[in-house]
């Protein structure tokens, strides 16, 4: 679905993101963690358009990719939930669903009605158990509001999905609600690089993990064939566990 192959960018001269390859498969979850500033968000912002590569070539489902925007990002199907959500508070979840984006009816009103009803198909889909469709969401759980932006993201057809820190500052029930939701995500086919400090979300939600450290990727390991301490190592070694 997602090929990176030999990503680089340079900041005065200097490598901040050297050689980076990754590939992402049809309802696979990798998660990609390292250390602050291991080059985890400069690979998020290439994939989402915030940033141009200084070499290297994208490639999803076989063809070459031009990202140079965010808008180009979408345009393959790539839609990135940062860990603030990017959500208006005062708004109700169909509101934030079509945020800029907006259904008019045909004398060129916005279609609220229309809105929430496709906002209840697409969330019955992902989290039957949401009910709150009236409330603004800063009144929903945590769990609730990134209910209300992953729906979003795949409402517009998103089939690879950035997540950033998705179960940062969340309890135990709001943390099993987003694996759930992962858990869907994966069913339907979709793709997911799930960014994240905490090594057992990685070992919980993921099918393999990428490590990253100071703009290089260490190795990419396949969940079931390493502990906790094999990714700790990963991440402080900057060796693979075979070499630790």
């Amino acid at each position: 679905m997602l090929n990176i192959h030999k990503a680089s960018i340079f900041f005065q001269g200097e490598p901040l993101f050297s050689d980076i390859t990754f590939r992402l498969g049809n309802g696979d979850r990798v998660g990609l963690i390292g250390k602050n500033g291991a080059g985890k968000s400069t690979l998020i912002k290439i994939l989402s358009g915030a940033y141009a590569m200084d070499s290297g070539e994208i490639y999803v489902n076989g063809e070459k990719a031009n990202i140079n925007n965010p808008r180009d990002a979408r345009s393959y199907n790539i839609e990135t939930i940062y860990q603030t959500l990017a959500l208006a508070d005062n708004l109700d979840a169909a509101s934030n669903l079509f945020l800029g984006r907006e259904l008019v009816s045909p004398i060129g009103f916005v279609d609220d009605d229309a809105m929430e009803a496709e906002t209840r198909k697409i969330m019955g889909r992902l989290n039957p158990n949401f009910h709150k469709f009236k409330d603004p969401v800063s009144a929903l759980s945590g769990g609730q509001r990134q209910s209300v932006a992953i729906a979003r993201a795949v409402y517009f057809n998103a089939r690879i999905l950035i997540m950033d820190e998705p179960t940062a500052a969340l309890g135990p029930h709001e943390t099993q609600m987003v694996s759930e939701l992962i858990a869907q995500l994966k069913a339907e086919g979709i793709g997911i690089f799930l960014i994240s400090h905490d090594i057992h979300d990685v070992m919980e939600l993921c099918d393999r993990a990428s490590v990253m450290k100071n703009g290089q990727l260490v190795g990419t390991v396949d969940i079931g064939d390493v502990t906790d301490d094999d990714l700790l190592g990963m991440i402080i070694l900057g060796k693979h566990p075979d070499e630790q």
